[in-house]
């Protein structure tokens, strides 16, 4: 059975991290329906959080209005099981950068849906062929990776697994312009075109840095004044997550078999020491909490 964008009403968000609250706002935004799950009340009580102080300084810019922040809030529902994604139309899958999570999430997402419920993932670089070969309906899989911070970032990739259907493809790229993004269609390939590109410029900029070429600073102000980059490397790998970028470098190597997509072994170092960025209070620069 295939579904118009008119039939998406529900939409189901797994995970109320930093992607995952972002996602969650920006459907509910829209005027969707949204069920955010998350395995621990801590993390969807941070999720919540993290949606009220977004919507508040959209507010204090004028972007929206307190109406438009009060619905938002209202249209969003956090639930500590699985079982409030029985009655979704979409479900975005936004777990943390891991195959064999994703893999266990998709199977019980596959489970409890509706046949004609599909199914998106917000994965980074993790193929959605082999993620979608995990579900019984592997044509309705699609991969939307929306870009960090979510509600401020145009862009979504829009992921076609080998198995997707054509219909499945344009309706997602439909949502995200009725989210206010811009969708663009990608096939499946490690890292797509985004993280393809993106990471190993972090990855040789935090080379750059090991081997004591620069400072930080120095590193980010170069890309960002001679290059025209918004934000440096090391200060978006901060806003990133360090554990993300080092899970995309180690994807782009096992798949790509490249030494070019060898991690930094100083990026190996901060993630084991959990200095992720900002998401910890450390990365390469120092935060506050």
């Amino acid at each position: 059975m295939q579904m118009n964008i008119e039939q998406i009403r529900h939409v189901g968000v797994i995970g109320a991290g930093t992607m995952g609250s972002g996602i969650a706002q920006v459907f509910a935004a829209a005027g969707y329906r949204v069920s955010m799950a998350d395995v621990c009340q801590q993390a969807l009580d941070a999720g919540l959080r993290r949606i009220s102080d977004s919507l508040d300084r959209l507010l204090a810019r004028s972007v929206i209005s307190g109406t438009d922040r009060d619905s938002t809030l209202d249209n969003i529902q956090p639930s500590l099981t699985l079982s409030c994604l029985e009655s979704a139309d979409l479900v975005v899958e936004a777990a943390t950068e891991n195959p064999e999570i994703k893999s266990s999430l998709l199977q019980e997402i596959d489970g409890i849906c509706r046949p004609e419920t599909i199914i998106a993932s917000n994965t980074s670089s993790i193929s959605l062929t082999r993620l979608a070969a995990c579900t019984g309906r592997a044509d309705r899989v699609v991969g939307m990776h929306f870009m960090n911070p979510v509600p401020l970032m145009k862009l979504v990739e829009i992921i076609r697994a080998l198995q997707t259907d054509d219909e499945v493809c344009t309706l997602a790229a439909a949502l995200a312009v009725k989210l206010g993004k811009v969708p663009f269609h990608v096939n499946d390939s490690p890292g797509f075109v985004a993280n393809r590109i993106l990471c190993p410029m972090i990855n040789e900029a935090i080379f750059a840095l090991q081997e004591g070429i620069a400072e930080p600073e120095a590193i980010d102000e170069i890309m960002k004044l001679g290059m025209n980059h918004p934000i440096g490397p090391l200060a978006l790998a901060d806003l990133i997550g360090l554990d993300v970028v080092l899970a995309v470098m180690r994807v782009l190597h096992d798949e790509m078999g490249e030494s070019k997509f060898r991690p930094c072994p100083l990026l190996v170092r901060m993630v084991d020491a959990n200095h992720l960025g900002r998401k910890t209070g450390r990365g390469f620069y120092d935060y506050e909490k």
